[in-house]
């Protein structure tokens, strides 16, 4: 099956991605299965689970998964509401692993459906609000551990519970997680090759337990294979209605959450991933998490990274970081159990700050306030409501801010041609330019708003240009262009000049050009002097740029017209 082929040329590379990205996991596995309300070998169960299965079914050939920050949120979500009904963890796993199965089996679903060919098209500002909610989520959940304490079960209650912590707070455990973050942030000035939450991890826990602290740990935690629970599923306990909520908000985040890093790893591989494949690999790693009582996951974008950076080209890699988790397993119990809460909650702040969208929070006040309101709006959905909500109500505002732009602007087909087939808004004749030059040019009709719904088609168009040196923008018809239409146009701009193709435009309007200004593309990308008010005016130049070079001039120019950046 092509699911399962393998050129074995990129050996060294799985292997060593592989291990790289489970020495990353570990200590982030067992922070999120403490966070999760369900105990650090729940995180553990889950990045095996997780890493082999979907690896080996997923559509992403390099995407190492397992369980994240937003799907920990919403796991412990999970994990409070069947306690709080059932009365303990003990009685209620079975409950808690039958909504992490179903979230496996609607991902499946999810994947069958091609429901994934639609993901992408959620807007930017709510993608960008929702996970700098679940950034803020996590950060402010670790005040208590930091301070020493079990933290509360709710947003709320932290902030209203913060003054009695901080008069009964801990030193020690202050110190541990300001140890922890430091050593986190500074580590890799040293060194990169060595995981800076994996240092802080064994560094602060080694001495911990040297100088013994007065400070909370994990306590014991099993060795050995994990043991299969499904046959422990229940439907008892809370309404019908209540467990397919969850599992769907599970299921719909870890299908955003996956794509979401597969198109990061897509950018840097330059490969394409399949996303309804991923969608039922990331099912099927669901489903066996939680057979084993693990937490539900996702693709995990930093160790991705770290699995692409250290050669990891295909599934194998993902299989064989899922296989070193397991084999640390086998012996990791009795040195686990001496790790301080508080080292885990400055792991936990790291990830968080990661989490965070700082690109869209800094173009906050440059791009258009109608995406700045959502943002805002979806982030405090996202931290103090529900996330579901959250996603929900972005997506109606977003949905109803377009159409209200939608009606104001009739929208054609975006065209492309070549200056030979131009036809008459050429300046001059076909015949008076080289044919080795001609072709070379082409122009590119953006008619209509750039906007969310817009990006994917104009990036893939981009995508298919034949071999030219220039390509130029009209821009006359385009009136509008929202937060995801310019982070489009950055990353097209971006991918045109990679290729040696150089980008002028023509025609820029007033808010599409203030826009692109506004977040540096012009002059950051695209210099002034390659912005021409008409189409004509371009052409003119261009002509009289070209009309008495030879061809060697005329490469010449068109290298020197792609430097200039």
């Amino acid at each position: 099956m092509k699911w399962f082929s393998y050129d074995m040329s990129n050996l060294r590379g799985d292997l060593f991605g592989g291990l790289t990205a489970g020495v990353v996991a570990l200590p982030l596995a067992l922070a999120l299965g403490v966070q999760s309300g369900m105990g650090a070998i729940a995180g553990l169960y889950g990045a095996i689970g997780l890493g082999i299965f979907s690896a080996i079914f997923g559509g992403t050939r390099v995407q190492i998964s397992g369980p994240t920050g937003p799907m920990t949120v919403v796991s412990s979500l999970v994990v409070l509401t069947v306690i709080e009904s059932t009365g303990s963890l003990e009685k209620g796993f079975g409950l808690i692993i039958t909504v992490f199965f179903l979230a496996g089996i609607m991902l499946v679903g999810f994947g069958l459906l091609k429901v994934g060919s639609y993901i992408q098209y959620i807007p930017y500002p709510v993608v960008s609000g929702f996970m700098t909610g679940i950034g803020v989520i996590i950060i402010v959940f670790q005040f208590f551990p930091t301070l020493g304490h079990s933290s509360p079960s709710s947003i709320m209650g932290v902030f209203q519970g913060l003054p009695e912590a901080f008069m009964n707070l801990n030193l020690e455990t202050m110190i541990l997680t300001g140890s922890t973050l430091a050593i986190i942030y500074t580590f890799p000035r040293i060194t990169k090759l060595i995981p800076s939450p994996l240092v802080a991890l064994l560094l602060i826990s080694g001495i911990n337990s040297w100088v013994n602290l007065n400070v909370p740990l994990i306590g014991d935690i099993p060795s050995g294979f994990p043991d299969f629970r499904l046959f422990e599923w229940t439907l008892t306990g809370i309404g019908f209605g209540l467990v397919i909520k969850l599992a769907l908000t599970l299921a719909l985040l870890g299908a955003i959450d996956s794509l979401l890093t597969s198109i990061v790893a897509d950018n840097i591989t330059k490969t394409k991933h399949d996303s309804n494949k991923e969608l039922i690999g990331q099912g099927i790693g669901n489903m066996f998490a939680a057979s084993i009582g693990g937490l539900p996951g996702a693709g995990a974008t930093m160790r991705t990274l770290v699995n692409i950076n250290s050669g990891g080209r295909s599934r194998l890699s993902g299989v064989v970081h899922g296989l070193v988790l397991l084999t640390i397993l086998m012996g990791l119990g009795v040195y686990a159990a001496q790790i301080p809460l508080a080292v885990l909650a400055g792991i936990l702040i790291s990830v968080g700050v990661g989490i965070i969208d700082y690109k869209g929070i800094r173009h906050i006040k440059h791009i258009p306030r109608a995406d700045a309101v959502v943002m805002i709006i979806v982030l405090s959905l996202t931290v103090f409501v529900d996330l579901i909500q959250a996603v929900a109500a972005g997506m109606i505002m977003a949905s109803i801010l377009f159409m209200k732009q939608m009606s104001d602007q009739v929208t054609s087909e975006v065209k492309i041609s070549s200056l030979r087939t131009s036809g008459t808004e050429l300046p001059w004749d076909d015949e008076t330019i080289p044919n080795h030059i001609v072709d070379k040019i082409y122009v590119k009709h953006l008619d209509g708003p750039l906007f969310f719904g817009f990006a994917p088609a104009f990036q893939e168009i981009a995508q298919s240009l034949p071999d030219v040196r220039v390509v130029i923008f009209r821009m006359k018809k385009v009136p509008h262009i929202d937060q995801t239409g310019l982070y489009a146009m950055e990353e097209v701009v971006t991918t045109l000049e990679a290729r040696g193709i150089a980008v002028i435009m023509t025609g820029l309007r007033e808010q599409p050009k203030l826009m692109l200004k506004r977040i540096n593309l012009i002059p950051g990308l695209i210099p002034e002097k390659y912005i021409f008010s008409t189409f004509k005016k371009c052409i003119e130049w261009l002509d009289e740029e070209l009309s008495d070079r030879e061809k060697a001039d005329m490469n010449q120019f068109f290298d020197d017209l792609k430097n200039d950046r």
